[in-house]
């Protein structure tokens, strides 16, 4: 708070929400247990177990678990959610009459050493793994602004056959290189011949490098920060030879509720959209409507264009966007064709189960699919600890996501 202050009174009153989001990163959402709606069938595998698991480990149910207790940012966040609708209001009044009339609301947030709080929270714990393809940098600019970007050229990738192309959108305080140290998307664009290009936020767009997905200017086609990744993708296609009818967009929290809007408003331009632990579509309009959101209380806009492909990730312990945000993305994303449902559980050899729900066509091609991480908190499934905000503990929702994408349909 005292960082909002000194922002306040030196920098007017947008720089200090944009310090007040700062603190709010990683805030509790609601904490309700999350259910699957559907009976599920047999449990079964189809990650393969981590190199230190028995190979002949018959799958267990996981015992039941204790509700989360609190922890120092929770806690910060909770402190926070008392004093911020009055100190939204307060900023939106003296927007345009100056500072006199404001009173910064005077507390002690609690001290914690963030350290000390474990890859999951943020903070990646290791360098990147050497690879032998090119992590090339480039930027684009149009009328919205500039952003940077960095582009994994796969080493198998020679230019001769088309590639897929896939946009991959980090979350708040995360970047390029910490999104794909902890995805590990580049060690499977050598696998699977495919270029990943990884869009950056800057810190003038936003304190924390979040995507601006609440801002109206960012939910509109051909305009801000939308315009921008679109632009970063099209450079792309120009500059490699990249097949047109395989370029999709995923993201992170933030990043994947950018993946959503790009996806709605561009679906000329994305074949299919991976969303972990992000929002639905014009979810918010603005910070307060956005915390509100988080907490599983989102709009729901009467116009959501086309029903492009897409597949969900949540952990159900979520206390940053509650799960309900995934169920809405599905619910928005099934195409009203796709009426064949199936429920598969499974589970993570010495990690989480989860919930696997298709929603396919008569055919049987999927169209939505949801994991529902049971245990899991905010934090990208599968990932590596050398990135932040990963759990290895979950089923691989890099692959999962890769595997969903290249389903022909």
């Amino acid at each position: 708070m005292r960082t909002a202050t000194r922002t306040l009174l030196g920098q007017g009153p947008a720089a200090a929400t944009s310090a007040i989001q700062k603190a709010l990163n990683g805030g509790a959402a609601a904490r309700a247990t999350h259910q699957p709606a559907a009976q599920p069938q047999a449990m079964r595998d189809i990650n393969p177990p981590p190199p230190h698991a028995a190979q002949s480990a018959a799958p267990q149910q996981p015992p039941p678990e204790a509700p989360a207790a609190p922890t120092p940012m929770t806690d910060a966040a909770e402190i926070m959610s008392r004093f911020m609708p009055d100190m939204l209001a307060n900023l939106d009044r003296v927007q345009g009459a100056g500072m006199a009339n404001f009173k910064m609301p005077s507390f002690d947030m609690p001290s914690f050493d963030l350290g000390a709080m474990g890859g999951a929270m943020g903070g990646a714990h290791g360098p990147a793994e050497a690879l032998p393809g090119k992590f090339i940098d480039g930027s684009h600019t149009n009328a919205a602004g500039t952003r940077g970007y960095k582009l994994y050229v796969p080493s198998t990738y020679s230019g001769e056959q088309a590639a897929p192309l896939l946009v991959m959108l980090h979350g708040c305080t995360q970047d390029p290189l910490d999104f794909a140290s902890g995805t590990q998307m580049n060690q499977l664009a050598e696998e699977l011949q495919c270029l990943v290009v990884y869009p950056a936020q800057s810190q003038q767009a936003n304190a924390q490098r979040c995507w601006n997905w609440f801002n109206a200017v960012d939910q509109t086609r051909d305009q801000g920060e939308p315009s921008i990744i679109a632009g970063i993708t099209r450079d792309v296609m120009a500059s490699h030879n990249v097949d047109d009818s395989q370029v999709y967009v995923a993201g992170l929290s933030a990043g994947g509720a950018m993946a959503t809007i790009m996806g709605t408003l561009y679906p000329d331009l994305y074949a299919a959209v991976g969303v972990h632990s992000g929002l639905p579509f014009a979810s918010a309009q603005d910070l307060p409507s956005a915390l509100a959101a988080m907490k599983g209380n989102f709009r729901r806009p009467q116009s959501q264009g086309k029903a492009i492909p897409i597949i969900v990730f949540h952990g159900d312990k979520d206390t940053t966007v509650h799960p309900a945000n995934g169920d809405e993305l599905i619910a928005r994303g099934k195409h009203k064709a796709a009426n064949d449902m199936v429920v598969e559980p499974g589970r993570v050899p010495d990690g989480h189960a989860y919930t696997r729900t298709v929603h396919q066509h008569p055919d049987g091609t999927p169209h939505a699919e949801q994991w529902l991480i049971h245990g899991a908190g905010h934090a990208w499934s599968g990932g590596s600890s050398r990135g932040s905000y990963t759990d290895g503990k979950g089923p691989d929702a890099s692959r999962e996501m890769m595997r969903f994408f290249q389903t022909k349909r």
